[in-house]
């Protein structure tokens, strides 16, 4: 009997990598994107020990060491602007990947040209899902916009990698209402300065903290972390006073080389935090997988990471019953046994990403006395890097074992 027919909707890292997998081994695949390429401003970009690993299991690893990238040599953080951690990834466990940081328009590309060289995989791109379509209880396929026509592509499966706005999720009676986040991200770009090279620095203060780092296109990028729905209020004082009020969360180096490169920073982007998740990743004929199913927080660099675990996992319950023609109810029980597969180390990874934003955030005399009392002590005394060199392994790598098999 001949492969069925997957349409995946949303070439995102989850997407790609899917329909690389199942197309490498003879599944025929229509993959979806809105977009006519893939070029985003700010995507995340962080490639976290766990990613790296999916992607070598793949067998892309050589591909992947040829995309626009920049290596993470060390991590400083800084508490009330003085330094107050360092960690050298030389420090780190020997066998865990490199993080870096890499180009997402880069690596989404590499997925699907990769995918490209099976006979069974289309790509269309400038495609919108608009409805799903539905037969005898299930969905049985996309109902499309391209080049300004509407047309219908009929599936065996549907899997909705469309993102945290995802139209699949809707439509298939899946969506929920979201948990609310203490905070959003602003996000800016401007020359690198040489300190920072391999470098990320993460400064903490009273209800504020901040991210540096080199990106892949040899920038420096800064996210700032404000109160959720403030981002109006914050601009209205003009681009100098938002600089300023920046400008006093970050150490003196880095506060210097801000105010004298401030014309050259680019718009500031404002990412609305999302991190939550479905319990229910499925219905009949339709599977969510990535921030469709599970939006993740900046916090750790994880969406790249944990969206390319949910591929390999799917692929390795998906894969043999498509490949096969296996009935309805043999679909559906895999896509049930991905959820059951990949929702512990999501709830996990989640809980770890909201835990010290929320603490930061709050306006009380408890969090003022972390930050600026305990704190200090626990950098002082080596207790918050102890702890640091023991969580960031396994939050880095992922808290479950993911091994394709497909």
């Amino acid at each position: 009997m001949p492969s069925h027919h997957v349409a995946i909707a949303g070439a995102g890292p989850a997407g790609a990598a899917l329909a690389y997998l199942l197309a490498r081994r003879g599944v025929r695949v229509t993959l979806l994107e809105r977009q006519s390429d893939f070029a985003r401003e700010f995507r995340g970009e962080g490639l976290m020990p766990g990613g790296v690993d999916a992607l070598q299991q793949m067998g892309l690893g050589p591909e992947l060491e040829r995309l626009p990238q920049a290596r993470i040599t060390g991590l400083d953080v800084y508490l009330n602007g003085r330094h107050g951690l360092h960690v050298d990834v030389a420090s780190l466990p020997p066998d865990l990947p490199l993080p870096r940081f890499v180009s997402q328009p880069a690596l989404l590309e590499m997925l699907v040209a990769q995918a490209e060289k099976s006979p069974g995989f289309t790509l269309l791109r400038g495609a919108v899902a608009r409805e799903l379509i539905h037969a005898g209880g299930r969905v049985t396929g996309l109902r499309i916009e391209a080049d300004g026509r509407a047309r219908d592509v009929a599936a065996d499966y549907v899997i909705g990698c469309d993102g945290r706005a995802s139209l699949v999720r809707k439509r298939a009676g899946l969506e929920r209402p979201r948990e609310a986040q203490a905070f959003d991200v602003v996000w800016v770009k401007l020359p690198l300065p040489e300190f920072m090279r391999g470098r990320v620095r993460g400064c903490v203060g009273r209800r504020h903290f901040a991210i540096a780092f080199e990106s892949p296109d040899a920038m420096l990028q800064l996210g700032w972390a404000i109160d959720k729905g403030t981002y109006g209020d914050i601009r209205k004082g003009g681009i100098e006073h938002w600089l300023e009020q920046l400008a006093q969360n970050l150490p003196a180096d880095l506060t210097d080389w801000l105010r004298a490169h401030a014309r050259e920073l680019t718009h500031p982007f404002l990412l609305d935090v999302v991190c939550d998740h479905l319990d229910l990743w499925s219905a009949p004929g339709v599977l969510l997988l990535g921030d469709a199913a599970h939006p993740m927080s900046p916090v750790g660099a994880q969406g790249i990471n944990i969206a390319l675990r949910d591929a390999v996992i799917a692929a390795n319950h998906l894969g043999p019953v498509l490949l096969a023609g296996a009935p309805a109810g043999e679909l559906d029980a895999a896509a049930a046994r991905v959820t059951a597969e990949r929702l512990p180390e999501v709830k996990e990874i989640q809980a770890i990403q909201t835990r010290a934003p929320a603490l930061l955030m709050q306006r009380s005399r408890w969090a003022e006395l972390v930050v600026g009392t305990f704190g200090p002590l626990l950098l002082r005394s080596g207790i918050l890097a102890f702890v640091f060199r023991q969580v960031f392994p396994r939050f880095a790598r992922g808290t479950a074992r993911v091994s394709l098999a497909f």
